[in-house]
């Protein structure tokens, strides 16, 4: 890649780097050199019309405001008086769960995000206000989180790491990625300069602190953050760092796979665990593969995301099937050394509907794990997953005028339930107990734009779709500019403009989907020959003009799903998806009858139809269905089948919009008549 070098000094950070052609990423891998793909300028993209546009206005008018205010009002989540009592500048206690100054890092990140893309100077100067605090009740030696400084004031101590359960990495490793975004976002190093404070705290206690005492440190965010940070700053200690955090990775005695420490981590063969640590742990080290091409780390990180997909992922991209799991998998002969494991995501194939737990943060952490994974590798199966899970379980975590949200996300709802789980199926404004998904599915939304296109030596790929335009440079420099066209995900058809292009020949990358057979390429309105296979980037490569026109054509059809038959729940039922958009039966539409009586029949037809569901343009699905006679289960544990050969109409609807409608039972798995 051709660098454009800016030597800059930065007084206050008192540190000086050099400035690459796609500096200002969202993930800044321009100088990764382990990199098959390399992210594109924050702000370089903007969105016109279409499905993201719609989701991204939102996001600006209601998403982002609505957490500023929830994050900075002391009566709700009490996050930003944390700050100012840390800081002094203010008196009380400590309110809210210890991983609060990480939602107010990941809610401030989306800030910095919405002011790339809008430059709004009112983002500016919210920004500015909290990122004065913030610094004010930093420690001198970079020390920052204020469950233990707020204490600290009254008692003089000096302690930190302490506590097994600590969240003091998790939150500065926010802090880190948020300081580099601002940065990127407004070129300010006000936040940078603390975030970068507490990279060097952060260095210098992992120096000197044994394994047992460095392992306080759960959920970690601070893989990536401090990857981001060497991207940003070029210090070499930061990237000497980040290979300590793997090495030392499951040197103890006591580790659990709780927290993927029980083993090394160059040691484990199968995904373990808390699936939102597990997923940031991934990501992270794919960061680090990234800057060393260590092939052992790329090893492991295979056979995590193969047994990921291949035995402990949801249809919907959704991750951590159980509330609470065992590990090692109940095997041992020693009570004592099986371990409750929380958000697990348990045996392969254990995948229930109705108790999933699929934590929002998990399926983020899902995007985060499989972007980086794309970006080292180039392969297109990555992109599926990514997108699989945008549009299914993570938008599912947030109500479609971006309001109210979920923690879990189960596949299967029902009023029925002998018992009550843990967490609200109907989303709710603020999730006192632990709200630490509304802040990451706000900034993942915020920031989308990012993951659509990336660059490489060849040309340009097209990751995700949605209208945009696009204003960029490819590796060698070259000025580009497009525009993209489409309904996706409602209708497959793509159209590309290119309005600025340079004299040199190179590559436009469609990614086809790994459901799309039958995808067709034209040219200036002539069929294209390439190798357009599923789950792979079909190459478009000439010398383009200014007026250019591609057309890609993805066929979408509605298709009845099965599941492995080793995923017990799920034998004899299917799923509909139709593009990368899983649908469901909710109640809703399913007046007067009961959803769990519906029988999908395996050659039922069924016909895309335009809706709106809670303000927003969507795509139903409607056909004919037959009818189980209803069956009262009421302490009745086994029923004779009783044969019934009516039919009634049927609408599915997107899972992401379920309960977005008021209170409703749902199902994404329905039976089969074959």
């Amino acid at each position: 890649m051709k660098r454009y070098k800016i030597s800059l000094f930065i007084a206050a950070g008192l540190f000086a780097f050099q400035v690459n052609a796609q500096d200002k990423a969202l993930v800044n891998n321009s100088g990764s050199p382990y990199a098959k793909l390399h992210s594109i300028n924050m702000g370089d993209v903007t969105w016109t019309k279409g499905f993201w546009a719609d989701r991204f206005k939102v996001a600006t008018e209601t998403m982002v405001p609505n957490m500023w205010a929830i994050y900075n009002d002391p009566k709700i989540s009490h996050a930003f008086k944390n700050f100012e009592i840390a800081a002094g500048l203010d008196t009380g206690s400590h309110s809210g769960p210890s991983f609060h100054d990480g939602d107010y890092y990941k809610t401030l990140e989306a800030v910095a995000s919405l002011y790339a893309s809008t430059k709004d100077p009112k983002l500016l100067q919210m920004m500015d206000k909290a990122i004065v605090v913030i610094g004010k009740s930093q420690r001198a030696d970079g020390y920052i989180y204020t469950k233990a400084m707020i204490e600290q004031r009254k008692t003089g101590a000096n302690n930190q790491f302490q506590d097994r359960l600590s969240f003091e990495a998790y939150n500065i490793g926010h802090l880190m990625t948020a300081g580099c975004i601002h940065y990127r976002a407004t070129g300010k190093t006000s936040l940078l300069d603390i975030a970068k404070k507490a990279t060097e705290y952060l260095y210098n206690f992992y120096k000197t602190a044994s394994p047992t005492l460095a392992r306080n440190a759960i959920c970690p965010s601070h893989y990536m953050g401090v990857v981001e940070m060497y991207r940003t700053t070029k210090d070499p200690r930061y990237l000497e760092l980040a290979k300590h955090l793997i090495a030392i990775k499951g040197k103890i005695d006591d580790g659990t796979d709780d927290n993927q420490d029980r083993i090394p981590f160059l040691q484990q063969k199968k995904a373990t665990g808390h699936a939102v640590r597990a997923s940031y742990l991934y990501a992270g080290v794919a960061d680090l593969y990234a800057e060393t091409g260590n092939d052992s780390l790329m090893n492991s990180l295979n056979l995590m995301w193969n047994d990921v997909c291949s035995h402990k992922m949801y249809i919907t991209g959704g991750l951590g099937s159980l509330y609470d799991g065992t590990s090692p998998d109940g095997t041992s002969y020693n009570p004592a050394d099986v371990q409750k494991i929380h958000q697990a995501f348990g045996r392969d194939y254990q995948l229930p509907n109705f108790t999933a737990h699929n934590e929002t943060c998990a399926n983020i952490g899902n995007v985060l794990w499989n972007w980086r994974m794309l970006q080292i590798t180039s392969d297109a199966k990555y992109a599926d997953v990514m997108e699989l899970a945008l549009f299914n379980s993570v938008l599912s975590g947030i109500s479609l005028d971006g309001k109210n949200f979920l923690y879990t996300n189960p596949l299967a709802q029902s009023n029925d339930l002998p018992f009550k789980q843990r967490w609200s199926k109907d989303r709710v404004p603020y999730i006192a107990l632990s709200n630490c998904c509304p802040p990451n599915v706000v900034r993942t939304l915020a920031e989308l734009n990012n993951y659509l296109y990336s660059v490489s030596d060849k040309g340009l790929y097209f990751n995700l779709y949605g209208g945009n335009s696009l204003s960029t440079r490819l590796a060698d420099g070259t000025a580009i500019s497009l525009k993209q066209e489409t309904n996706y995900p409602w209708d497959g058809n793509i159209k590309v403009t290119l309005n600025k292009t340079g004299n040199k020949p190179y590559g436009l990358y469609f990614r086809i989907p790994g459901w799309a057979n039958g995808a067709k390429i034209m040219v200036n309105g002539k069929a294209f020959e390439t190798l357009a296979s599923p789950g792979t980037y079909a190459a478009v490569n000439r010398t383009w003009k200014a007026g250019d026109i591609v057309e890609l054509v993805l066929p979408m059809e509605a298709q009845l799903i099965e599941s492995n038959p080793l995923v017990e729940e799920n034998r004899n039922q299917v799923a509909v998806k139709r593009g990368p958009v899983v649908y469901c039966l909710e109640s809703k539409d399913f007046e007067g009858k009961s959803i769990f009586n519906a029988v999908i029949p395996s050659s039922i037809a069924l016909k895309a139809i335009p809706t709106t569901i809670g303000g927003a343009a969507v795509m139903s699905l409607e056909g004919n269905a037959k009818l189980r006679e209803k069956t009262d289960w009421t302490n009745t544990l086994y029923h004779p089948i009783s044969k019934n050969n009516e039919t009634t109409p049927i609408k599915l609807v997107p899972y992401f919009t379920w309960g977005n409608r008021g209170h409703s039972e749902m199902s994404v798995w329905l039976p089969l008549s074959r």
